[in-house]
């Protein structure tokens, strides 16, 4: 059997929950936003790795493709990190990031999986990777991997008007420069928190607050 690990979005963090996952794999593939060479290099490390440039991967990233198209074990991946960027194509396998939302499903005979996000916690959502097991008939499945951690999930509180007022008023402070400790005090909020959205606004160019709204579910 053959093991294919894939991530996406790690934003700069690479847990050791997950580097213990991929130690069985025989390749890599990484989803974008990585965030830090120093991922990429560490990735390397373990095993061979394939991975595309995502909107939070700036000028380190410039060498990354933005789309990826490989043979692993007879199955055809195509892999991006915004699928709304995707040009039509026969891939057996269509892998995608961003959303940070795990998601499985087939279209028109073709398999769409986003592994979400195993690097910084966004809100609430959970932690997760997925692990493509190739058997040696060629035939093959993905297994949904959730990372426990310790660490507690945040969010935000009140009704959908309160929460909208909250973004928007951090937005307005990190269009000012503010730095995080500064928002989350004028915000009422822990440094966690404004932390998450300052990064969702600064990373999703031109997103606006329902934008940030609907990725926190």
């Amino acid at each position: 059997m053959h093991k294919i690990g894939v991530l996406s979005d790690t934003h700069g963090l690479l847990r050791e929950e997950v580097t213990e996952i991929l130690k069985e794999c025989d390749v890599i593939l990484h989803a974008g936003d990585i965030d830090r060479d120093k991922v990429i290099k560490q990735l390397e490390s373990m095993a061979p790795c394939y991975a595309v440039r995502g909107n939070a991967d700036k000028e380190w990233a410039e060498e990354l493709p933005v789309t990826q198209e490989i043979e692993l074990y007879g199955i055809r991946i195509y892999m991006i990190h915004n699928k709304k960027m995707a040009e039509l194509n026969d891939a057996d396998l269509f892998i995608y990031g961003h959303s940070h939302k795990y998601e499985e499903k087939e279209v028109d005979g073709q398999v769409w999986l986003n592994p979400g996000s195993c690097g910084k916690r966004r809100f609430t959502q959970p932690i997760t990777m997925a692990v493509v097991e190739v058997e040696e008939d060629g035939s093959w499945h993905i297994i949904r991997k959730d990372i426990v951690t310790g660490e507690n999930a945040v969010s935000l509180q009140g009704t959908e008007q309160d929460k909208a007022a909250l973004i928007k008023t951090v937005m307005k402070e990190v269009d000012k420069g503010t730095p995080v400790e500064k928002i989350a005090q004028k915000a009422h909020i822990s440094e966690e928190l404004a932390s998450q959205i300052c990064r969702m606004y600064v990373t999703h160019r031109g997103i606006g607050v329902d934008g940030i709204l609907n990725r926190i579910s």
